[in-house]
């Protein structure tokens, strides 16, 4: 079973604790962009939606070939 996080764990996990603190999490949550489970009225995100969620918005880096320069 996935270990539920808070909105402040899952802020500090994605960096974005010292800025705007859980702001982003929570815009997530009410746009519904990320999954989250109601406790009452606590809301949870499980680690595995997290880590989903990191992996489907990373962007990969694209290699190119290289030119080489003529030199005269």
């Amino acid at each position: 079973m996935d270990r539920l996080l808070t909105v402040e764990e899952v802020a500090k996990l994605l960096g974005t604790w010292e800025t705007s603190k859980e702001r982003f999490p929570r815009r997530l949550i009410a746009e519904r962009r990320i999954a989250f489970v109601k406790v009452g009225r606590h809301v949870r995100i499980k680690e595995s939606v997290l880590a989903d969620f990191i992996e489907s918005n990373t962007v990969r880096a694209v290699s190119r070939p290289r030119r080489l320069r003529v030199v005269a």
